[in-house]
């Protein structure tokens, strides 16, 4: 079948969709990354975030409204705005695990999603973390990929090693299968330097980089053998056309698509390519992505580096970093940590975030400045029963209509116009006004204006964290 036939060559095949996987909260770039805001979600080599960029790459091979973006809920609306701005239709397409169950849940959900509505669907999955630096031979490469995944193949994308890396699975192919498409013979789980050498000398072997391509009918056929509990979860997530409860979705395997699936498939080809490819899984694998300076430094942000070489500086924003005399380290400071490491070590530093999570949690899991869907609040000063926020406002943006049980609130205009609900009474607000809010009395803040409304927030009480919330209604579907 010819599933993909397009009547005008500048417009994408009707059958041609893509999943994006913007799941997972992992520290790895740690204190940049946190768990509401990983590595996807972080401009991290240009002005836009990772998963931006790999939207970007998608659009012009496939329609946005064929594009569905599988992401924790957590992020939901952080990743909905962002895919907004790329393209609106790209935010209408996201679905939202209720919690964490690997790439083959999340794969499988969106592909029972769409050929639910389109059964000729071919499908390629990418992540929404990895950079891609030669477009145009990833585009080749997945058109290469489309008439085996027509034929009833799996096709990865085999990333072409430029040296001998053990931190990557790999494939080996077997014989050439079509144009640009080989058999696969086997896969190697990461292994050991001089085994890695020798795969490099001997050719024929390449990295697994997560990305596939096949017909979505193809693929639930292969779950319902090798899967069958899950092929008929995701079918009827499908069918509900609501996101599972926490509960439901506890339930399904926690388990990779390679091993979960296609390990046991009976035809899985690969496109060998060479694309710029970086899974930026560490600080130095950034380092040895970006651009440096004529000593060696990697600099972002506002960095001064005089006699220091090779060093990876990264300034979120959060001030000077003034490096003198130094060589070989990593120096990342956000607001809230401050992250000095010899580069040559950075591969421990899991050991090193896992005793941040146990002495300081929250370092791990947000940044002072949280993104919310109606606007973003930033803590300004935290101490003894006191907290001072600012909280922005989007236009047109509200917040719940909420109380809490532990804390009262004083709130005061710095920039543009607040609507308030302070519990019988809705007040207006305009800049240096304010209001009082006590305890367990119901409240909503809302923008009305066309500005962003910007607002000081001091609670006070003997608890103040973000679990002390009743809603009673929400705009975003929030409990």
């Amino acid at each position: 079948m010819n599933t993909l036939h397009s009547p005008a060559d500048d417009q994408p095949p009707v059958h041609r969709h893509a999943i994006i996987l913007a799941g997972g909260s992992g520290t790895r770039l740690w204190p940049l990354s946190r768990s509401t805001m990983p590595k996807q979600l972080l401009a991290l080599d240009g002005d836009e975030s990772l998963l931006q960029q790999t939207a970007r790459r998608l659009l012009p091979l496939v329609n946005a409204d064929r594009v569905t973006t599988v992401t924790h809920q957590d992020h939901r609306f952080e990743v909905m705005g962002q895919l907004h701005a790329v393209a609106p239709a790209l935010a209408d397409q996201v679905l939202a695990e209720p919690a964490g169950r690997n790439t083959l849940p999340a794969i499988a959900w969106a592909v029972a999603a769409i050929v639910r509505h389109d059964p000729e669907a071919v499908v390629g999955v990418f992540s929404s973390d990895h950079v891609i630096n030669r477009v145009e031979d990833f585009h080749r490469a997945w058109r290469a990929a489309e008439p085996a995944a027509e034929a009833g193949h799996l096709v990865l994308f085999g990333i072409r090693p430029t040296e001998p890396a053990t931190g990557y699975g790999y494939i080996q192919a077997a014989r050439p299968l079509m144009e640009g498409v080989e058999e696969v013979s086997r896969f190697v789980e990461k292994p050991d330097r001089a085994t890695a050498e020798r795969f490099l000398e001997e050719g024929g072997y390449y990295w697994n980089g997560g990305m596939f391509v096949f017909r979505a009918d193809r693929f639930m056929d292969l779950l319902a053998r090798h899967q069958p509990a899950l092929a008929e979860a995701v079918t009827a997530m499908a069918a509900a056309g609501a996101p599972p409860t926490g509960e439901v979705y506890a339930e399904l395997p926690n388990t990779s698509i390679d091993y979960g699936l296609v390990e046991h498939a009976d035809r899985v080809a690969v496109v060998p390519a060479e694309l710029g490819w970086n899974d930026l899984g560490s600080w130095e694998a950034l380092y040895q992505q970006r651009s440096k300076d004529p000593d060696g430094n990697v600099c972002q942000g506002t960095v001064l580096a005089e006699d220091s070489r090779n060093n990876l500086l990264w300034s979120d924003d959060s001030g000077l970093i003034a490096a003198y005399g130094v060589e070989g380290l990593a120096l990342v400071q956000t607001r809230d940590a401050t992250l000095v490491c010899p580069r040559s070590r950075l591969a421990e530093l899991k050991q090193m975030v896992a005793r941040v999570r146990e002495e300081h949690r929250e370092l791990t899991e947000t940044h002072l400045t949280v993104a919310r869907p109606w606007g973003s609040y930033t803590t300004l000063e935290e101490g003894h029963r006191y907290k001072i926020k600012r909280i922005v406002v989007k236009p047109g943006g509200q917040l719940s209509l909420q109380m809490h049980y532990h804390r009262s609130e004083h709130w005061v205009v710095i920039a543009g116009t607040a609507r308030i609900v302070n519990g019988e009474e809705t007040i207006y607000l305009e800049e240096n006004q304010s209001t009082y809010i006590p305890k367990t009395r119901p409240h909503r803040l809302e923008n009305p204006g066309r500005i962003p409304l910007q607002i000081i927030e001091i609670q006070t009480g003997p608890y103040l964290q973000e679990d002390d919330i009743v809603r009673f209604e929400d705009t975003y579907g929030r409990r």
